[in-house]
């Protein structure tokens, strides 16, 4: 339900905090959401992206709660191998050749459309490009999660993930300024799966040393061996 409502409670739940919190960052501007009378209401999506830009602050644990309560909302098994399930064959390229930040978003959705997963190219690579214009999706040392801000039910044929790791860092809009050598497209078809796999993703870079080791692969055999490896133990450690 791509405009999907929720109120106070239901966000508190959907994002594991405490109700207090919640009237409180509505109330300071810092959650987005309108005033109804004396209530906040509160579109999913918008929150989707609230969230999905904050993840590289949260520790684990606090990964670990956002994906629980995504995955009770939507009725999803949080106990169930989810990003590397969406990686399609051929869907890993190491090295990636590309070198700016339009080439690459155009080498990762190749990817997909050799995989005949993407309907309407142009459009999914706007909807790229204007996520990455609003703040950049270089948002871990050396990794960047390019994704369209809301998901893009016409212009794939499912919901995806593929990833490139450049032989050499490239200026994909970090903050800091940094290179960045690892990308992980994460194209949803729906709202039930995108904050879920942006959540799953981020502790996977996380218990990976900050994808220390998933920098370090060679081939892309490596590179989707140690994202196996690592989601397992996501999940083992739940």
């Amino acid at each position: 339900m791509p405009h999907e409502q929720l109120n106070e409670q239901q966000v508190a739940d959907y994002l594991r905090m405490d109700l207090r919190e919640v009237v409180k960052l509505a109330s300071r501007g810092q959650l987005p959401c309108r005033k109804v009378g004396d209530r906040f209401v509160f579109h999913k999506g918008e929150l989707d992206h609230w969230a999905a830009t904050r993840l590289h602050e949260w520790d684990r644990r606090r990964l670990a709660e956002i994906e629980r309560g995504v995955s009770e909302h939507h009725g999803f098994n949080a106990h169930q191998p989810l990003l590397v399930p969406l990686i399609p064959a051929g869907g890993v390229a190491v090295p990636l050749l590309a070198k700016t930040r339009e080439a690459t978003l155009r080498a990762l959705v190749e990817l997909a459309e050799a995989a005949e997963l993407v309907y309407i190219r142009d459009e999914l690579l706007a909807a790229l490009r204007e996520r990455e214009d609003l703040c950049s999706t270089a948002l871990m040392p050396g990794v960047a999660m390019p994704h369209p801000r809301l998901p893009v039910p016409y212009d794939i044929a499912e919901s995806f993930v593929t990833v490139g790791l450049t032989a050499s860092g490239i200026p994909y809009g970090a903050e800091d300024g940094s290179l960045t050598r690892l990308f992980f497209l994460v194209c949803c078809k729906d709202d039930r799966t995108h904050l879920h796999v942006l959540a799953r993703l981020a502790q996977i870079l996380q218990r990976s040393g900050h994808a220390r080791e998933l920098l370090a692969c060679e081939t892309p055999e490596e590179l989707l061996a140690a994202l196996r490896r690592e989601e397992r133990a996501v999940l083992a450690a739940k």
